[in-house]
């Protein structure tokens, strides 16, 4: 699901996984809130934290970290969840700290380079030069497929 950009500008918030930057379009935030212990579910992916009640409604909570394979989460009172649309469901998202809202030009993303492994391009749209940063814009779409989604919640 692409979004569609007609000044060309993105708007994106960034945060922080470890020592790494990644962004999201901010279109598909619906919330920033605190880190919850979540109620773990039996037989779920190794990314899947669990659920937390958000106002009466069961949100899957997933480590972003595990999810793009960088390792377990360690969750502390810094952390953060970005609750997120991602296609019909709300998903909480495990990160370690919201850091900014960027405005870029959709010309600066470059694409992500070719390493020989397709399971990159499934996670990230690009990678946006920022203030001689290297930030990774996460593809939501990848992070749970439309098959997995019925299974996390």
């Amino acid at each position: 699901m692409e979004t569609e950009h007609h000044d060309q500008t993105l708007e994106l918030i960034s945060f922080r996984i470890g020592d790494q930057e990644f962004c999201l379009d901010i279109m598909a935030v619906r919330e920033i809130r605190g880190w919850t212990v979540a109620t773990p579910l039996p037989h779920s992916p190794p990314f899947v934290r669990g659920v937390i009640n958000l106002r009466g409604a069961v949100l899957p909570i997933i480590d972003l970290k595990a999810r793009l394979g960088l390792g377990e989460a360690q969750p502390s009172a810094r952390s953060v969840i970005i609750v997120v649309n991602i296609g019909r469901r709300l998903v909480g998202l495990l990160v370690d700290a919201v850091s900014e809202i960027l405005a870029a030009d959709i010309s600066t993303v470059q694409p992500m380079p070719a390493v020989g492994c397709d399971v990159v391009s499934r996670f990230l749209r690009g990678i946006l030069p920022v203030d001689g940063r290297m930030i990774s814009w996460v593809a939501l779409d990848g992070i749970i497929p439309d098959e997995q989604l019925g299974e996390a919640a």
